[in-house]
């Protein structure tokens, strides 16, 4: 086929990591082990956030919420690719190209936006104590999330439009092991001179803008932890923002690192293999660094798993289980 707007018949190749077979099994279990354990340890975030009534405040509906999303990152992106190591086969069809592309750039700007907010609570928590109740009030919160999830489906509606107006020629290779934003307007075969300033505009602005937004909220906290007098005061201020801030710095740092190694390296395998790290590794990790350095999180998981183990056996009809 010419290349042309009838792009409904193409199929592109997802080269992934590796040209050799014998790497496949390896890349297969490794990724369907940290898909696995992201999926199990958000959900299991998730779980305990709604069963403890303890957890029912804004921090933690952003954090179930934020564990929603990775699932979805991940569910994305690895499924698709674990399909294609098993049958040995790397074609993705044009639509399926573009709905994952879609899905990621919504799910991947929700992920900045629930980190800003976040970084917003613990701003009023720190900063305001007294007033977090009336600043963060669960009406508030909800809206938050909804022009969060509007605004995420509008971009990314604008830039599945834009490259549906590419043309594409036969037997595109993708050097990625997902339909990424910026692969794709590269391997069209029509100008992409307005692709690419709306992509390199709205990463300003849906992407500068969040992460001002976190320096400016952590700047006041780290502002007003100093006011505080004692020494035991200022850990608790801090330890509230620690895993907050740990999920940050992994997500903006990972980012930047795909960004310097993609410009450095100029390879696209290269940069595949650091887009690792925030789209399987950085999700996979969110939940360890919450439950680990968090004791709400761990006192509530607690919890769960002794209200599971009680129902389980009279689910079952064990009455007598020990």
């Amino acid at each position: 086929m010419e290349p042309g707007n009838d792009t409904r018949l193409l199929e592109f190749l997802l080269l992934g990591f590796s040209e050799g077979p014998e790497l496949q099994p390896l890349i297969f279990g490794l990724f369907l082990s940290m898909y696995l354990i992201t999926v199990f340890g958000n959900l299991l975030i998730i779980l305990a956030v709604s069963s403890d009534s303890h957890l029912h405040t804004p921090m933690y509906f952003f954090l179930a919420n934020l564990s929603s999303v990775d699932i979805c990152i991940t569910s994305t992106i690895i499924p698709k690719m674990l399909l294609n190591i098993q049958t040995q086969s790397k074609i993705i069809t044009y639509d399926d190209c573009i709905t994952q592309m879609d899905f990621f750039l919504i799910f991947s700007v929700l992920d900045m936006y629930l980190l800003t907010m976040m970084a917003y609570d613990r701003f009023v928590a720190i900063c305001h104590p007294l007033h977090y109740t009336v600043m963060m009030k669960p009406q508030l919160c909800g809206l938050l999330v909804l022009v969060s999830w509007i605004m995420s489906v509008l971009h990314s509606l604008l830039q599945t439009l834009m490259v549906l107006q590419l043309s594409f020629c036969t037997e595109v290779e993708i050097p990625h092991f997902f339909c990424e934003l910026n692969q794709m307007t590269q391997l069209a075969c029509s100008d992409t001179f307005f692709n690419n300033l709306v992509m390199y505009l709205a990463a300003m602005l849906l992407g500068g803008g969040p992460f001002i937004g976190i320096l400016y909220s952590y700047s006041k906290i780290a502002f007003c932890i100093q006011r505080i007098s004692s020494a035991q005061g200022k850990y608790k201020a801090f330890s509230t923002c620690a895993s907050h801030l740990s999920v940050v710095s992994l997500f903006y740092c990972t980012g930047l690192g795909v960004y310097l190694s993609s410009a450095a390296t100029q390879s696209s395998h290269s940069s595949a293999t650091a887009s690792v790290m925030y789209t399987v590794v950085t999700p996979m990790l969110n939940p360890f660094i919450y439950s680990l350095r968090n004791r709400d999180i761990k006192e509530a998981l607690r919890r769960f798993s002794g209200m599971v183990a009680i129902k389980v056996p009279v689910v079952l009809g064990l009455k007598n289980f020990p």
